[in-house]
């Protein structure tokens, strides 16, 4: 419980229409999740207001609303500009400041954020620092699971999940930080303790104006309140933000990079890939502005065997090679495409992928030509449509690619083809959704695991010879 007038403190200067004495006991910014005593905010979104719920949320026990036009609801309203905005300080408040004590170890780029989250979770662990773990794949809360609905959660949410780690006895925290995120004011008032910058390339231009906004958006974490930061100046993005951070530790593969491959001398790296190389780094680094001893930074990088999802090996005994991994973007498709072909040692790389529907449009070609060009066999099918048409996308898709592909629609009819179609020494990569659970179409969310689906794949095949 918190009065009221602490919370409308936490935003400095805000108006409260109908003022009154009033103990909030929850905050909420969907009407459905309303308990009795719960300040409910207002946040206007891309398709739907909160302030058309705001009955509702009153209906269900709201004893306050934050708003950003007064809505005469007969409880006190905090008139404000941006509720969306206003959740992170009040949040922050009402959680009794959690990352003051909880150490905030944060991942923010294009690509590698959930496999640097992951070595940095481990080496945390290793150091006994008793980490938590927020990312893409999952939460990890005082050592239990738990499924999480988008990278970096909503400021509400976020605090909850920190005061939570707090007194389940967790003192730290692994997490990856979205652009999103920074754009939405998911992660105003989280105090970094170290802040991972791995790099930049083409992706979320449906939500960004440009690559421009899209960098400002990761700058922004970097610059607000100055935070220990390690930038990887292997990647153009990294050196523009590294001559605007003189105090950074830089790492990468490059030679002028404080943190380069020597300092993973002696390291036994069980993940697969050179760019997972510079994931390590990128996790070293981190650790280093932690504070934490080489020696537990070497034991956790060796601990990790491998990230749900992430360049993962599918192994039934099969003389071939089948990887899933999450890649749905051009750069991180190139890349693991360039690991696979290394894996192959002169086999075949095949090629499974699509991409997402009610995304950015702009990156399908692209990727269409990056397939074509680096895989000796493609086959276009599809990703998670959702409201789009399917074969839009996939057409998309093949505007781009200048060889010769197969496509196949339905997603387990086209890994089989893959994998019906590899031979000794062969490598298959099954691209764009890792560790995901479910398919998402325009009506419905099916199950679906491509892990699972490759695994029945090669038993059938299996059962065959």
């Amino acid at each position: 419980m918190m009065d009221l007038e602490r919370l409308v403190a936490a935003l400095g200067a805000a108006d409260v229409v109908g003022r009154a004495p009033v103990e909030v006991c929850d905050l909420a910014y969907d009407a459905r999740t309303v308990v009795a005593g719960s300040l409910f905010f207002c946040v206007p979104g891309t398709t739907a207001d909160g302030h058309d719920f705001a009955p509702h949320a009153v209906e269900r026990g709201a004893v306050a609303l934050v708003v950003e036009r007064v809505l005469g609801l007969g409880v006190p309203e905090i008139v404000v500009a941006d509720a969306r905005a206003a959740m992170a300080p009040v949040a922050d408040a009402f959680f009794d400041r959690p990352t003051d004590e909880l150490q905030v170890a944060a991942v923010t780029g294009t690509s590698g954020k959930t496999t640097t989250a992951f070595l940095l979770y481990a080496i945390l662990a290793a150091a006994g620092r008793r980490p938590g773990l927020i990312g893409t794949i999952e939460a990890r809360v005082g050592g239990e699971r738990r499924g999480v609905k988008r990278t970096t959660p909503e400021a509400i949410d976020l605090q909850r999940l920190f005061r939570e780690m707090l007194d389940s006895g967790d003192r730290s925290v692994a997490m990856e930080a979205s652009s999103h995120a920074s754009a939405l004011h998911r992660l105003d008032c989280v105090r970094f303790s170290a802040l991972v910058f791995t790099n930049l390339s083409h992706e979320h231009l449906d939500f960004h104006a440009d690559l421009e906004d899209y960098f400002q958006a990761k700058r922004r974490l970097f610059t607000d309140g100055r935070p220990p930061a390690a930038v990887n100046i292997g990647d153009e993005h990294g050196r523009r933000l590294a001559s605007e951070l003189p105090d950074a530790l830089t790492f990468g593969l490059d030679a002028g990079a404080e943190i380069g491959p020597a300092a993973l001398a002696g390291v036994e790296l069980k993940l697969r890939g050179s760019f997972n190389v510079e994931n390590a780094l990128a996790a070293f680094a981190g650790a280093r502005l932690l504070g934490v001893e080489d020696d537990a930074i070497v034991r956790g990088l060796e601990s990790v065997r491998g990230v749900p999802g992430r360049f993962e090996t599918i192994d039934e005994g099969q003389p071939f090679a089948v990887i899933v991994d999450y890649a749905h973007k051009p750069q991180a498709l190139e890349t693991i495409l360039r690991a696979a072909r290394e894996l192959a040692a002169g086999g075949r790389v095949i090629c499974v992928f699509g991409c997402g529907g009610d995304r950015d449009r702009e990156k399908r070609p692209q990727m269409g030509r990056i397939a074509s060009e680096l895989a000796d066999a493609v086959i276009v099918t599809n990703d998670n449509p959702r409201s789009e048409a399917p074969q839009e996308i996939i057409d998309q898709i093949l505007a781009g690619a200048p060889g010769e592909v197969e496509v196949e629609p339905e997603r387990a009819r086209a890994i089989g083809m893959a994998i019906e179609l590899a031979r000794e020494g062969d490598v298959v990569l099954i691209a764009g959704k890792g560790a995901e659970q479910g398919q998402e179409f325009a009506d419905r969310t099916v199950p679906f695991d491509d892990r699972e689906t490759a695994r029945e794949a090669l038993r059938t095949l299996g059962a065959r010879t």
